[in-house]
């Protein structure tokens, strides 16, 4: 409900890091990133992040991110402690995504709210810190949504409202549906790969992008 976000810059622009203060009825969060493994490793995760591993081991797994190529964590931190994440970084080898010559390809790998602290917009404001200032207007990013990653005990959804859920919060980064025929995606329905073309993205490498997402698409 109560979704007040505010200026809450500490370090110089040329850092890349942004931050904003998120008041809700819970207490302040600070809604901040690209953060660095030293942040990182002093804060704890809540309890409710569980849906990729154990709190822990995501932790571990947040640190990790942090060291790749192109490897960024945006996280809502209450105190100490993490209530929410979005990472992005490069497609792993052994999808269809990281085996292309493309250097543009940039994938939001995971966002996760802890189920205590959903009510707040606290995945929009991850969005909206993580896509501000044409960060990411060089690249083409994407997101491979499939159903049995969501939570839809908790959240009470079926699978086609979480869908619905899914596609409007990754479109505040300006990610919007494509079809594919990359058969994990096309293996059930509700699954959906979600592109945002940055305003700089070169036109061959989006004509490259368009060959990956049809491999068994016959060239005229």
């Amino acid at each position: 409900m109560p979704q007040k976000i505010s200026q809450c810059g500490r370090q110089p622009l040329e850092s890349g890091l942004r931050c904003r203060a998120l008041h809700t009825e819970s207490g302040q969060l600070f809604i901040t990133g690209p953060v660095e493994a030293e942040e990182l490793a002093q804060w704890q995760l809540d309890e409710g992040l569980r849906s990729f591993r154990p709190p822990v081991r995501q932790k571990e797994a947040l640190i990790t991110i942090t060291g790749m190529k192109h490897g960024q964590v945006f996280v809502a931190r209450f105190d100490e402690t993490i209530v929410g994440y979005v990472t992005f970084h490069v497609p792993e080898d052994f999808e269809r995504w990281g085996q292309s010559s493309l250097e543009c390809i940039v994938e939001l790998g995971a966002i996760e709210i802890s189920s205590a602290w959903r009510q707040y917009g606290i995945g929009k404001a991850l969005m909206d810190i993580a896509f501000n200032g044409g960060a990411f207007d060089e690249y083409i990013v994407i997101a491979t949504e499939y159903y049995w990653h969501w939570d839809l005990r908790s959240s009470g959804l079926n699978v086609w409202k979480y869908r619905d859920l899914m596609t409007k919060l990754m479109g505040r980064g300006g990610l919007v549906p494509m079809n594919t025929d990359e058969p994990e995606i096309c293996s059930h329905p509700a699954n959906m790969l979600m592109v945002r073309i940055g305003s700089e993205v070169s036109r061959d490498d989006i004509l490259t992008f368009e060959n990956l997402r049809y491999h068994r698409k016959k060239m005229l």
